[in-house]
């Protein structure tokens, strides 16, 4: 959706910058209330950009949230920067971000202030406070996995694709663990299958002729 065409009832002066404040106010929220990291983040994110303000499709979600794992750096810094650079090129990517890291940058200055790991330990309010988090922050890795499955058709033919990836991973066999291995496999697999899919269609054409 263009978010231009979106926001054309207002003056043209106000929509623009109305964007930028929408992008960075969403990412500062993502950023200030969601605990446990990237994974975390994501299903809040594709809420907010794809459910909440339609800035893109849902499809265009994974894509890019596929480019952002791929790439080195925080994800969820990458998946803003993502789309953000989407809406508006590299303004709107630099506004994404700012939102995204703000909140983090804040907060950890904050507890390296006045909380030290020593008074964090020692306090028994803030030890539980972080013990309930854990169990939270779980559900909300989890439930991004799902939902990204579910998006990208992952069905009873592919299902072993993303298990066998997750398991060689997490063996740490080496060179065989490293997730950049199955990055480029798996952009190596979608190429040939895309070249092999379009040879497929070319002969049934010829076939009905």
């Amino acid at each position: 959706m263009d978010q231009d065409n979106h926001n054309s009832m207002e003056p043209a002066g106000r929509a623009v910058p109305h964007l930028y404040w929408r992008l960075f106010a969403s990412f500062f929220k993502i950023g200030a209330f969601t605990f446990g990291g990237g994974w975390a983040m994501i299903s809040i994110i594709e809420r907010e950009v794809v459910d909440k303000n339609g800035w893109i499709e849902r499809d265009d979600f994974l894509d890019l949230l596929a480019v952002a794992q791929s790439l080195p750096g925080i994800l969820a810094v990458n998946i803003a920067t993502a789309v953000g650079e989407k809406l508006k090129g590299v303004k709107g990517s630099a506004v994404a971000a700012l939102g995204t890291i703000l909140p983090s940058f804040l907060i950890i200055l904050a507890i390296a202030i006045f909380l030290t790991p020593d008074v964090i330990k020692g306090n028994k309010v803030i030890s539980s406070i972080f013990m309930g988090i854990r169990p939270a922050v779980v559900a909300l890795i989890v439930a991004p996995v799902i939902s990204s499955a579910k998006a990208a058709k992952i069905g009873l033919k592919t299902v072993w694709i993303p298990l066998i990836v997750a398991l060689m991973i997490s063996l740490d066999l080496g060179a065989v663990s490293n997730p950049i291995l199955y990055i480029f496999l798996g952009a190596v697999g979608g190429y040939l299958y895309f070249r092999w899919s379009r040879r497929k269609l070319a002969e049934r054409k010829e076939e009905d002729k």
